[in-house]
């Protein structure tokens, strides 16, 4: 039963933490986090590569294949109206990026979740079944 209760509030940490976050920044963060990894800023600022950006999915890569050399496009039309593109040892950096933030957010939520297990719960009504609405 400490489990569940653990369990959900870590899930709800987690809910609460996802919003606080605009898409815009969290946009924002992933594009730091690509710069970081080697990729490069393209501007989509002439009629031909707006015209190719618009072809592309945004916010999600795709692999394109030149010259037997393979890339990765990151199309953003949220806050930049431009393309990361990076090779594959930056779309490997910036994975391996991604798995490091996501395990530090994860032992973060951890240590703040085992915070609360020193928490004193007799003055709301009991834990885990003694909540009492008037």
């Amino acid at each position: 039963m400490v489990r569940f209760g653990t369990t959900l509030a870590a899930l709800g940490l987690c809910i609460a933490v996802a919003a606080c976050q605009s898409p815009q920044q969290k946009v924002a963060s992933k594009e730091d986090m690509l710069t970081a990894a080697g990729f490069k800023f393209v501007p989509a600022n002439t009629p031909q590569r707006q015209a190719a950006f618009q072809r592309l999915p945004p916010h999600k890569f795709s692999r394109q294949i030149k010259d037997g050399r393979t890339f990765y496009v990151y199309p953003d039309p949220t806050v930049c109206v431009c393309l990361y593109v990076g090779d594959q040892n930056a779309y490997a950096t910036y994975r391996k990026n991604v798995f490091q933030q996501n395990l530090a957010d994860e032992q973060a939520m951890t240590a703040e979740t085992m915070e609360m297990n020193d928490w004193d719960w007799g003055p709301w009504g009991g834990y885990p079944m003694g909540w009492y609405y008037y």
